[in-house]
């Protein structure tokens, strides 16, 4: 007997991966506001805390980008209108399916029922998974920015699991952060496979640890 009745998946460099040219984002949004570009994405990446606060993705940004400006020495750049400017470059369907992705779906598919379980909001996530031609094949999507919680709280799990009615111990879930992904899977009582990111593991124990998607199929016949 196969031992999952169920898959679900995050979306974000899980299942999917961006195409943008981040450079070129970067310098429009500066050329948005008629300011001089200073720092680069990987600066204002490693500048900004924590996961998205998707009630307010420009002040999230807009914070970052205060702290590339302090970085760089550019005081009174009008850091809320940059992070403005960078949002409305953003192009969410610009994104390519990660490693074995298209191949984990169709497995997952055969195997039984599939679902997305996403922190993003359905205006931004769902441009992504059209954009992949995707969105029809699911049969629950659970977008947790518009719950009262998002993950590593249990809520969005639980909204997925209730969704497609299968036992919490036979509901694999499949991501690849840590901290969300794996520690909100385990809360919520479901295995996990780890689609790793050149990480320490830590303290946590996901059940599968995997460098590719392509490797879900022997995890869904039971082979690992």
């Amino acid at each position: 007997m196969p031992p999952f009745d169920a898959v679900l998946f995050d979306l974000d460099g899980t299942l999917c991966r961006r195409t943008q040219d981040t450079q070129e984002m970067y310098e429009q949004a500066f050329a948005h506001i008629g300011e001089t570009p200073f720092g680069d994405p990987p600066a204002l990446w490693a500048a900004l805390e924590g996961p998205p606060d998707h009630d307010d993705i420009v002040g999230y940004f807009g914070a970052g980008f205060a702290r590339v400006a302090a970085q760089y020495e550019h005081p009174g750049v009008d850091v809320l209108e940059l992070g403005r400017s960078l949002v409305a470059s953003i192009d969410n369907s610009a994104v390519a399916f990660t490693s074995g992705a298209e191949t984990a779906l169709e497995h997952a598919a055969a195997a039984g029922k599939i679902g997305i379980v996403t922190n993003g909001p359905e205006t931004r996530q769902r441009q992504k998974l059209d954009a992949l031609g995707i969105t029809h094949r699911f049969d629950t999507l659970v977008y947790a920015a518009e719950l009262p919680r998002s993950k590593p709280h249990t809520v969005p799990f639980d909204r997925a699991v209730e969704s497609l009615e299968t036992a919490r111990d036979k509901t694999l879930y499949v991501g690849n952060s840590l901290g969300y992904d794996v520690a909100g899977a385990h809360n919520a009582g479901l295995p996990v496979a780890w689609l790793q990111q050149d990480q320490d593991v830590g303290a946590y124990e996901p059940n599968f640890v995997i460098d590719s998607l392509a490797e879900l199929p022997a995890i869904l016949r039971g082979e690992q």
